[in-house]
This record gives structure tokens, C-alpha cells and sequence, in this order.
């Protein structure tokens, strides 16, 4: 049973007067949007950049997939595909919810999955340290708090600065919204003052107020936050307008992280391009939001979804060491080597998800509330 909404009266930060709160449902389309987010990452990942992935190949990947090496610098958009769709979701599963249920359902759904990728990787680079040098044990030790960023620790998953974002945002919006209730009135308000806050500490040059704002990636959150009070209590222009707000400014926060002006070569990037990929983020969740994919009720989805997560966590690292035993070991050909990473990374998600994320998670989440 869903709680109901608590609407304040304040005429400019309240839903239209025809709204009706909708319940909070699964939405089987944003699952799949989320694995296509995953893929776009994986192919940057796999094909779209130098550095340890181009030992894996023995050559560049702009060698080895000329054509396909031209699309996937793009695949790190992925990170902010996946954004927009949390704000959506963290406001969607923080609404009637206790502080400490919200508390408890994060830690449940981050931790299990991510300690024992953790424990994989580190693993794999024991047996094959030409692909990735495994760490220091108090370093693994940090890893396993996931706040090695901020300690200066090596990371031992390298997608795992985007979790750290993810946690600030997780932080933020239980401090401002979840601890109070949510209602349409502060999810406004919060977004608002965050918009206005992200802006002014982009020229502060305040690395603690950078890393409390975050500026670059403020934007995306905010859109899905908004996105998603216009799924549940109808259209108005307040939510679009914030919803337009963050789109102008996650479009340059994006152009001015990822665009070199002046670069050539392999895995450059075009600004038009970048704007339309974050374009496309915005406007594949907003037909969610506006309930126009409720057509697609495929099984499978609810499958795509809960393998995103572990799929994220494990591609990258685990991905380079199947490529190298695959292509450069047994001398497989580059096309069904990037096909049998891939399909070998869902395999192992599938993995984690049944044996890892469905038994101990909900054991975790019990054992908090204890």
C-alpha cells in the first residue's frame, strides 16, 4: 500500500489541481533503459578507448573496430543515462519511506553485489596482473567501505567513482526530502536550491563544495527528480521547467567534461553530438514519465534490470581479462570476442543477482532494522 502524498498549499510549488498521485509501480521500460545505459558504458569500456584495453586487443580498438571505435567514445555518456534515471528512481522508492527504511533499502541494494565483485577482481588480478596489478590489502580494505575516493585510496573497480556519486546524491536527497517526507513541495524546493547551488560552485573553485554539490553531474539528478513528479502527479510547467533547466545545464556540464577542442585522433568527440546523446537520455525517460511505454510489459525486462547493477560492477576489469585470454590466448577474431565478453559479463550478473543479491539482501536489509 502506498502512502499518500502530503501536498502543501503553497501555490507555486503544488501540483496541478487535476493530478492525481499515481501509485508507485514497477515501470518495466526503465528497466530496459537502464541495461541499454550499462551497454553504452561496456561498449566505451571495450571499444571506445586506449590504455589497459588496447594491451587486451594488442592493438587499439580503433584497429581492431575502425567503424565501431567512432561511436563508442560516446558510451561514457552512459554514466549520465544512468543519472537521470536514479534521480527518478530514488525519488520514486524515498516517497513514503522512512529515513531509516531508505537508509536500509540503499545499503541492501549497493553492498552485497560490490563486495564480492571486490572480491572477483581483486582475484583476477592475482592470477593475471599484466591485465590489472591487484592492491595492497589496506587498500582492498578501504574499497570495501566504498568511500576510497574521498580517501584517496585505489580504486579497485574503476566504474566505481560513479557509486560515489551516487552516494552523495543518495545523502543529499535524505537529508533535504526523505527525512522530513517527501512531498511535491520539497522535492521542488530541493531541486531548485540544488540547481541554483551546482551553478554558483561551478566558478567557486571550492573543492569541498564541488564534492558536496557536484556540479557536473547535479543536472542529471535533478531532471530525473523532476521527471519523475511529473509522472506521478501529471504535467505542469514547474517540473518542466526544471526539468528543461537541467538539460541546459547538464548538456554543457557534459560538452565541457568530455569535449577537447583542438583534439585529434582516436576517441575524439564532437560537442553537437555529446548534446544530442544527453538529449536522448532526457527525452527516453521523459516518455517513461509522461506513461508512454506502459505498452512494454516484456517479462524479460524485469530480468535487464536486475542484471544491470552487477553487469556495471563487473564488466569493466573482469571484461579485459576475458578479452585478452579470448582474443590474444586462444585466438578468437575481435567481433565474437566483444559478443562472448559481453554475453560472458551477463552471465556472471545473472550469477550475482540469483546467488548474491536475492538471498543477501534482504538478510541485510533485516539485520539493519535489528
Amino acid at each position: 500500500m502506498t502512502a499518500t502524498p502530503q501536498l502543501d498549499t503553497a501555490p507555486l510549488v503544488s501540483p496541478p489541481e487535476s493530478a492525481v498521485s499515481r501509485p508507485r509501480t514497477r515501470l518495466l521500460a526503465l528497466d530496459g533503459l537502464r541495461l541499454v545505459a550499462a551497454l553504452m558504458v561496456c561498449l566505451y569500456h571495450y571499444t571506445g578507448r586506449g590504455g589497459t584495453i588496447s594491451e587486451s586487443w594488442h592493438q587499439s580498438p580503433s584497429e581492431v573496430f575502425p567503424r565501431l571505435s567512432q561511436v563508442a567514445p560516446y558510451g561514457c555518456l552512459g554514466v549520465q543515462f544512468f543519472f537521470v534515471i536514479s534521480g527518478f528512481v530514488i525519488c520514486m522508492s524515498g516517497w513514503g519511506r522512512s529515513l531509516g527504511d531508505f537508509f536500509r533499502s540503499r545499503v541492501a541494494r549497493l553492498y552485497p553485489a560490490y563486495w564480492v565483485a571486490l572480491v572477483l577482481v581483486t582475484a583476477a588480478a592475482f592470477v593475471l596482473p599484466v591485465v590489472v596489478k591487484p592492491v595492497r590489502a589496506d587498500e582492498f580494505l578501504v574499497n570495501l567501505t566504498m568511500l576510497q575516493q574521498p580517501m584517496g585510496a585505489t580504486r579497485i573497480l574503476g566504474v566505481c567513482w560513479t557509486l560515489w556519486a551516487e552516494v552523495r546524491f543518495y545523502v543529499l536527497f535524505a537529508l533535504f526530502v526523505v527525512v522530513r517526507g517527501a512531498t511535491y513541495r520539497r522535492v521542488v524546493l530541493f531541486a531548485c536550491v540544488w540547481t541554483l547551488a551546482a551553478a554558483i560552485s561551478t566558478t567557486s573553485g571550492n573543492a569541498l563544495t564541488d564534492a558536496v554539490v557536484m556540479p557536473e553531474y547535479a543536472p542529471f539528478f535533478i531532471g530525473g527528480l523532476a521527471l519523475y513528479l511529473i509522472h506521478r502527479f501529471g504535467s505542469s510547467p514547474l517540473p518542466w521547467g526544471i526539468v528543461v533547466m537541467s538539460w541546459l545545464l547538464g548538456q554543457s556540464a557534459a560538452v565541457r567534461d568530455l569535449w577537447h577542442p583542438g583534439a585529434h585522433g582516436d576517441f575524439t568527440r564532437h560537442p553537437v553530438v555529446i548534446v544530442l546523446v544527453v538529449t536522448l537520455a532526457f527525452a527516453s525517460v521523459a516518455v517513461v514519465a509522461l506513461g508512454w511505454t506502459r505498452w512494454a510489459s516484456w517479462p524479460w525486462l524485469v530480468t535487464a534490470g536486475a542484471l544491470t547493477y552487477p553487469f556495471y560492477l563487473v564488466h569493466e576489469h573482469l571484461g579485459w581479462f576475458a578479452v585478452r585470454i579470448l582474443h590474444r590466448g586462444l585466438g578468437l577474431a575481435p567481433w565474437p570476442t566483444l559478443a562472448l565478453t559481453v554475453t560472458a559479463m551477463l552471465a556472471l550478473a545473472w550469477l550475482l543477482h540469483r546467488f548474491v543479491e536475492k538471498p543477501f539482501g534482504p538478510r541485510l536489509r533485516r539485520a539493519l532494522k535489528g
